[in-house]
């Protein structure tokens, strides 16, 4: 039988602000982790990015904690993107509650975000300002009852681990820690040990599972007709894409390129100031723009459920990149594309990839240019191996 939220202990308040959201029936990760952390235990969940893991923590802090003076909670994040989205998720159902929430992040004026973090019950940072913000002293974080520590995995290899270890020492001792993260091993796993006790453990999802929920498709083509192909490939379905390049400079080419020719295309990228980045992210969240150009450490911060289609202009480095591009997509039990351009000089790169994540049998890269008939290959949800097309004419 299918649980619902009263059934997992939360209040009718939060549940009506849930239900105002059309969310009534618990993700997975939601109905393994809720009881206990309602109970204030300590949690260490691996779940994936789009599994629905914010409301896993936010439910349990808007009910937990009370409308008193001081900071409350605290949500550490990797990116200031993601920091935005989960503050918004906070405000929506701590309403319900009269839980004041603050997203804390750099790029944007301190004094401003200083004064309303002093206010908030609910902070949610990423490491850097926030340990600016403590040391300054604007803000005292002694009153945390509750930490939350979201792509943990992430914040360390962005190199965060410093800046966590610091804030976490200004922390009171007898308070609950949630861990969320797509892996719990290596350092991940010793800090997450190090910062908890007696951890209710949830291992949600695997890094196989995010590529089984895609659709992925290979295509070749020549270097000189990459531009070509996308436009194809965009021209195909009226659909919400993600395009990754490898560098900044080339999400600016490719974006105005597309925009050239009457895509609506946005760039999204580190060299971006922070309220730039923030435009385009909510034009492309809004629907002014229906593809969104970017490098991988810009995209590690979008966080939306409704991407149909994810597009490597540029093949990931490896299968962890892969992995976290084309899981933008299929997420939330949502179907999605995940389609790679090849040149003949990456496909021995590519074909490894394929063959770590199992994607990967008689898999073939035909090496034909675009303008020639060509040969894609597919990869079906849940299956694990290629098939092959009846070859097609090209772009």
């Amino acid at each position: 039988m299918t649980s619902t939220f009263a059934d997992l202990g939360v209040s009718d308040a939060v549940t009506a602000a849930l239900t105002s959201r059309n969310i009534d029936i618990p993700f997975h990760i939601q109905s393994l982790v809720m009881k206990d952390a309602l109970a204030g235990a300590d949690i260490l969940a691996s779940s994936r990015t789009g599994s629905g893991k914010t409301l896993a923590f936010a439910i349990p802090i808007v009910e937990r904690i009370k409308a008193k003076t001081g900071v409350a909670a605290l949500v550490l994040v990797p990116t200031r993107e993601l920091a935005a989205q989960v503050a918004i998720e906070f405000e929506i159902i701590g309403r319900a509650k009269n839980l004041r929430v603050a997203a804390v992040y750099g790029g944007v004026s301190l004094p401003a975000q200083a004064k309303k973090a002093a206010r908030a019950h609910i902070i949610v940072a990423t490491p850097g300002r926030l340990e600016d913000l403590a040391q300054q002293r604007l803000i005292s974080l002694s009153g945390v009852e509750i930490l939350v520590l979201d792509e943990a995995d992430r914040m360390l290899d962005m190199g965060f681990q410093p800046q966590i270890q610091a804030i976490v020492r200004r922390l009171p001792k007898d308070r609950q820690t949630m861990f969320f993260s797509a892996t719990l091993d290596g350092d991940v796993g010793r800090l997450a040990a190090s910062y908890t006790r007696d951890a209710k453990r949830h291992n949600v999802e695997s890094a196989a599972q995010t590529v089984d929920e895609a659709e992925h498709r290979f295509v070749n083509v020549a270097t000189a007709d990459k531009t070509q192909a996308l436009l194809k490939l965009l021209e195909e379905a009226n659909q919400r894409r993600l395009v990754f390049v490898k560098t900044k400079r080339g999400a600016d080419r490719l974006s105005a390129k597309l925009n050239a020719n009457g895509i609506r295309a946005t760039a999204m990228h580190g060299d971006m100031t922070q309220s730039a980045r923030e435009r385009a992210l909510a034009g492309f969240t809004k629907g002014r723009y229906d593809t969104l150009v970017a490098t991988d450490v810009a995209a590690r911060g979008i966080d939306l459920d409704d991407i149909t289609q994810v597009i490597n202009y540029d093949p990931p480095e490896d299968h962890k990149a892969y992995i976290h591009r084309v899981g933008r997509t299929a997420r939330a039990g949502r179907t999605g594309t995940g389609i790679t351009l090849v040149t003949s000089e990456q496909q021995g790169d590519v074909s490894r990839i394929a063959s770590i994540l199992k994607l990967r049998e008689q898999y073939e890269l035909a090496g034909l240019k675009v303008h020639a008939p060509r040969l894609a290959y597919t990869s079906g949800k849940g299956r694990n191996n290629m098939m092959r097309r009846r070859p097609r004419r090209g772009f």
